[in-house]
């Protein structure tokens, strides 16, 4: 039996979510989310790729603080303001809701209370058309999660693969960090496409295969 693969990352509670893994790549991001008291103007911005935890600490802030989330997509103007609102994917608010976010700010930073948002750029890059909600938005502290590093990479790869049941060689979480792209969601895919063949294949998860699924997901292949 393989023994078992182990990170050395302290573990923050996800108030009945899974763990949050926390690492140097996200630990001053994490740190800015449990002190709020800390926020100037008291609203956040976090900032990262796809499924890099952003609505994962995005959840804990709003369970911890009893706070409402709202979609950037679907973002509507709850009347009176809870304490603190979380707005997810804010950037999808541009061309559509800017109004509606321009006043939620306005009226949630009048009544004192806190505003997370989440988005995968900065907000310059949102393509926003009003600009007292551009002014906004640039003027909100920025929490960045950055790209995953080894050990947290490593850690989420062991995490997925015990999700789907699947055990694998500790050798082979090794081999596939440097040579996979550096994201959760690259982690996903490549975990998601390792089982769909293995299981087709009847076989177990192999560094032969995981080096076909690589080669297959390499720019210029067929």
């Amino acid at each position: 039996m393989p023994r078992q693969l182990t990170f050395d990352l302290p573990v923050r509670p996800a108030l009945g979510r899974e763990d949050f893994l926390v690492s140097p790549s996200n630990a001053e991001a994490v740190a800015m989310i449990d002190a709020p008291a800390l926020w100037p103007q008291r609203k956040l911005l976090l900032i990262g790729p796809e499924g890099a935890g952003k609505s994962h600490l995005a959840e804990v802030f709003a369970r911890e603080r009893q706070a409402m989330i709202v979609e950037g997509g679907q973002i509507f103007d709850p009347g009176i303001p809870p304490d603190a609102v979380v707005v997810e994917d804010a950037e999808k608010v541009a061309g559509r809701h800017e109004e509606t976010l321009f006043h939620l700010h306005n009226r949630i930073a009048e009544a004192g209370g806190l505003l997370l948002l989440t988005a995968r750029r900065a907000p310059g890059e949102w393509g926003l058309r009003l600009p007292d909600l551009l002014s906004r938005m640039q003027g909100t502290a920025v929490a960045t999660l950055n790209p995953p590093d080894d050990a947290l990479l490593g850690a989420v790869l062991v995490k997925l693969f015990a999700d789907r049941q699947i055990t694998v060689a500790p050798a082979l979480v090794g081999w596939l960090l440097p040579r996979m792209d550096r994201s959760f969601a690259a982690a996903r895919r490549l975990v998601a496409e390792l089982d769909a063949r293995a299981l087709a294949r009847g076989s177990a998860v192999t560094r032969a295969l995981a080096a076909e699924v690589l080669d297959s997901d390499a720019p210029g292949a067929s």
